[in-house]
Order: C-alpha cells, then sequence, then structure tokens
C-alpha cells in the first residue's frame, strides 16, 4: 500500500461550445491527469483543472509542483498516511488543484486496493446524484434554448446561470426569460463569479424578485468585505461563497464574517480529504452546500459525483456535474451518461476510472 511514484500528464480537449462568464471563458479544457502508482501496481487516478483567472494554477505549473515538490514527498508513504501527506503538501501554499488531484488519486488507489468504493469509504449514503447545468453567457433566447435541450435530452432541471455583465438588465432578461419559459418545473440559481459590484448585485436581485430564485453566488468580489457583508443582510436567498472559500478557515470567515450564508464545495480544488473538512464545518454550522463545478472533464465529474453521493448533506441539492457534455471528447474508456436528471456513481472499486489509453496518448501534450 506504499506510493512509489506519482505522473502528471497534460493534456488538451476542445470544448464544442466554450463557457464564458464573468471573470473569463474556456474553450479546451487544458487539464493534467494525476496519477498515483504503488508498490501492488495499483494505479489511481484524478484529473487537476487550472483555473488561471480563479486560482492563478495553469497546466505547466500543475506539472512542475507535482513532479518537483509533491511527487519526492509522498514517494514511500502509505495510502492510509493521508494527515503526514496533507502536513507535507501544505508546507507549499496555494496550488489548490494540483494538491486536490493527488488527494483525490490517492483515495483511489486506497479503495482499489480496498476493492471499496471511494464513495463507501467516504459514507455510503447514496449511489447517485441529480444533475445542475450551468449556462455561461449568451443571448436570452439562445440559452432558452440550450437549457430546453438538456432538459429534454438529459431530464435535467436545475440550471446555474452565469451573471455579471453590465448592464445588469442583460442577465436579469435572461433569468427572466427561462423562469417564463419553464415555469415553477425549473430551479434557478445565479452565479456572478465576482463581476457585480456589491450595488450592481442588490439591484439586480430586486429586479428578480419575483423569479424564485435558489440562491446567488459569488456576485461581488471576496475583498468587497464590507459590500459582501451589506448584501447578504438584505438578501433574501442564500448566498454561497465559492471562489472566496476554498478552505476551511475561509469557509469560517466567509460565513462568521457575514459574507456568505451557503458554500459551495469543488473536489477539484478541494479533493475529499480536505471537501469532508469543509463539508462537516457547513454541516456543524447549519449552512447549506452545493457541489460545484470546477468545468470538470468526466474524470473529474467522477470524483464529484463520488463525494457528493457520499454525503447526506451534499446529496440534498443537485450537483453541478454535467460540463463535460460540452467537450468535444473525453478520456473515459466508457463515457458518463446522464438519465432522467441523475448521475450515478462509476460502479466497483475505488472510483471506477478506467482511462482510454489511446485517448489519452492522443490528447496528451507532452509527446
Amino acid at each position: 500500500m506504499k506510493i512509489t511514484h506519482v505522473e502528471a500528464i497534460p493534456f488538451a480537449i476542445p470544448y464544442r461550445k466554450p463557457l464564458r462568464f464573468a471573470s473569463g471563458e474556456v474553450r479546451v479544457a487544458e487539464h493534467v491527469l494525476v496519477r498515483v502508482h504503488t508498490d501492488s501496481g495499483v494505479i489511481g487516478t484524478a484529473e487537476a483543472p487550472p483555473r488561471p483567472f480563479t486560482y492563478g494554477e495553469t497546466q505547466a505549473s500543475i506539472i512542475a509542483v507535482v513532479q518537483t515538490i509533491f511527487a519526492p514527498v509522498v514517494a514511500g508513504r502509505s495510502l492510509l498516511e493521508r494527515e503526514r501527506i496533507h502536513a507535507d503538501l501544505d508546507r507549499t501554499i496555494g496550488n489548490p488543484t494540483a494538491k486536490a488531484a493527488l488527494d483525490m488519486a490517492i483515495w483511489d488507489a486506497l479503495g482499489q486496493t480496498l476493492e471499496v468504493p471511494v464513495t463507501e469509504l467516504l459514507g455510503g449514503w447514496t449511489d447517485r446524484m441529480r444533475v445542475s447545468h450551468m449556462l455561461g453567457f449568451d443571448e436570452p433566447s439562445a440559452m432558452v434554448d440550450e437549457a430546453q435541450r438538456v432538459r429534454d435530452e438529459y431530464g435535467i432541471r436545475t440550471f446555474k446561470v452565469k451573471v455579471g455583465r453590465m448592464p445588469v438588465d442583460l442577465d436579469v432578461a435572461v433569468c427572466r426569460a427561462l423562469r417564463e419559459h419553464f415555469g415553477a418545473e425549473a430551479e434557478l440559481y445565479i452565479d456572478g463569479n465576482r463581476g457585480w459590484t456589491a450595488s450592481e448585485s442588490a439591484r439586480a436581485l430586486r429586479m428578480m424578485a419575483d423569479l424564485d430564485l435558489l440562491f446567488a453566488e459569488e456576485l461581488n468580489p471576496a475583498d468587497d468585505v464590507l459590500g459582501r457583508r451589506w448584501l447578504v443582510q438584505q438578501a433574501q436567498i442564500p448566498f454561497i461563497a465559492d471562489e472566496s472559500a476554498t478552505r476551511p478557515g475561509e469557509v469560517t470567515r466567509e460565513l462568521l464574517g457575514g459574507s456568505a450564508t451557503a458554500i459551495s464545495i469543488k473536489t477539484a480544488r478541494s479533493g475529499f480529504t480536505q471537501g469532508q473538512r469543509i463539508l462537516h464545518e457547513c454541516e456543524g454550522l447549519g449552512v447549506e452546500v452545493v457541489m460545484g463545478n470546477q468545468i470538470d472533464g468526466q474524470v473529474g465529474s467522477v470524483c464529484a459525483v463520488a463525494f457528493g453521493a457520499a454525503h447526506h448533506h451534499t446529496s440534498r441539492r443537485a450537483g453541478e456535474l454535467s460540463n463535460f457534455l460540452d467537450m468535444a471528447d473525453d478520456l473515459l474508456a466508457e463515457p458518463l451518461r446522464i438519465t432522467d436528471g441523475t448521475l450515478t456513481v462509476r460502479p466497483g472499486p475505488g472510483l471506477g476510472l478506467v482511462i482510454d489509453e489511446e485517448k489519452l496518448t492522443h490528447y496528451r501534450q507532452d509527446r
């Protein structure tokens, strides 16, 4: 059960349709496949999606930190030494998705070694989650058309609407068009990716007060402390902290400081170990959580649903598990399928991941 070495493999797969939002856009999934090899021949696998406009990581930086700093300190460690491993990783500041991918690959290797699904190791609550789909910037009619297509093809009825453009009327019009089209059938919530000021956010929320939104997420910047507190105090719906609450300490700051009333958990940046710490903190404080999406590929989505399904608290809301649908291809030998608005945990020990090695060879960037 000892780790022998770690691989960090860069790959790039284009999106058929780019996802546009206030802090940037993604046209190509330039991700890193992280593999943890053990002395028994088991290989644990996870995916690191760099988001330089959010965390400062790039594909090259993830490869560098994994290969030159993280791999040497985890080599020789038992798969069970997660606390020691994280103590070593945390000596390096930042690099959340690199750390998360390594953590999840270790959990995958542990599950395979013990012949137990990771979902059961984490909690074993259920084997599936309802799915929420993210809608990126476009005209109202185009976003309604996309939502209807996703509803028809996959049975998804929950939509996270990207907002944060100016004037705010643009995004208000989108949300109103979606509500008018779907009526009460659809669950809608908004995500500003820090694009508006507090006053702009407040105006937009007043204009959408009759649309029965579930949540509002990161409408204005995290460092606008007073503005966020002012906004949350007057909001009639829960405010989700996402980019501003990536670690347990940040979660404490946002919740106790009055800057948020709910939390987005993204396994792509917290892994399973840190993700559980955040989850338990939220449970103890009595706040809602949503399983977020880092615009993950199918490997990352397998990780997210494994974690979300494992716990009662994370499975109560639809998880953001569908953005791999916009990718032109992926790495799994058997593609994920969303049916009746739900995604099922992969069967088998560990994460149940089987990589199509020919596709990996085709899309990898280091050969």
